[in-house]
Protein backbone atom coordinates (compact mmCIF):
# COMPACT_ATOMS: atom_id res chain seq x y z
CA UNK A 1 0.00 0.00 0.00
CA UNK A 2 1.22 3.53 -0.69
CA UNK A 3 1.76 5.90 2.19
CA UNK A 4 -1.10 8.18 3.14
CA UNK A 5 -0.51 11.80 2.24
CA UNK A 6 -1.01 14.61 4.73
CA UNK A 7 -3.94 16.89 3.89
CA UNK A 8 -2.02 20.13 3.35
CA UNK A 9 -4.99 22.38 4.15
CA UNK A 10 -5.48 20.63 7.49
CA UNK A 11 -1.73 20.73 8.23
CA UNK A 12 -1.83 24.54 8.02
CA UNK A 13 -4.84 24.80 10.35
CA UNK A 14 -4.13 22.27 13.10
CA UNK A 15 -1.19 21.47 15.37
CA UNK A 16 -0.76 18.46 17.63
CA UNK A 17 0.10 19.28 21.25
CA UNK A 18 2.68 17.25 23.21
CA UNK A 19 -0.20 15.37 24.90
CA UNK A 20 -1.61 14.31 21.54
CA UNK A 21 -4.56 16.70 21.50
CA UNK A 22 -5.20 18.89 18.46
CA UNK A 23 -5.09 22.66 18.66
CA UNK A 24 -7.17 24.84 16.35
CA UNK A 25 -7.80 28.53 15.80
CA UNK A 26 -11.16 30.03 16.68
CA UNK A 27 -13.55 31.31 14.05
CA UNK A 28 -14.95 34.87 13.62
CA UNK A 29 -11.66 36.82 14.00
CA UNK A 30 -10.92 37.85 10.41
CA UNK A 31 -13.20 40.75 9.61
CA UNK A 32 -16.27 42.71 10.83
CA UNK A 33 -14.39 43.26 14.09
CA UNK A 34 -15.74 46.75 14.81
CA UNK A 35 -19.05 45.54 16.25
CA UNK A 36 -17.46 42.80 18.36
CA UNK A 37 -16.54 43.73 21.92
CA UNK A 38 -12.92 43.87 23.05
CA UNK A 39 -13.65 41.10 25.53
CA UNK A 40 -14.97 38.85 22.77
CA UNK A 41 -12.04 39.58 20.45
CA UNK A 42 -9.53 38.95 23.26
CA UNK A 43 -11.11 35.56 23.99
CA UNK A 44 -11.08 34.63 20.30
CA UNK A 45 -7.31 35.19 20.18
CA UNK A 46 -6.50 32.12 22.26
CA UNK A 47 -6.35 28.76 20.52
CA UNK A 48 -8.93 26.07 21.26
CA UNK A 49 -8.87 22.30 21.14
CA UNK A 50 -10.63 20.16 18.54
CA UNK A 51 -13.58 18.34 20.12
CA UNK A 52 -13.21 14.65 20.95
CA UNK A 53 -15.83 13.79 18.30
CA UNK A 54 -13.75 15.39 15.53
CA UNK A 55 -10.30 14.43 16.81
CA UNK A 56 -10.14 11.06 15.03
CA UNK A 57 -11.15 12.64 11.70
CA UNK A 58 -8.58 15.46 11.97
CA UNK A 59 -5.78 13.08 13.02
CA UNK A 60 -6.46 11.06 9.91
CA UNK A 61 -6.13 14.18 7.74
CA UNK A 62 -2.82 14.94 9.43
CA UNK A 63 -1.54 11.51 8.45
CA UNK A 64 -1.78 9.94 11.87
Amino acid sequence: MPKMKTHRGAAKRFKVTPNGKIRRRKAFVNHILEKKSSKRKRRLRNPALVSEQDEKRVKRLLGG
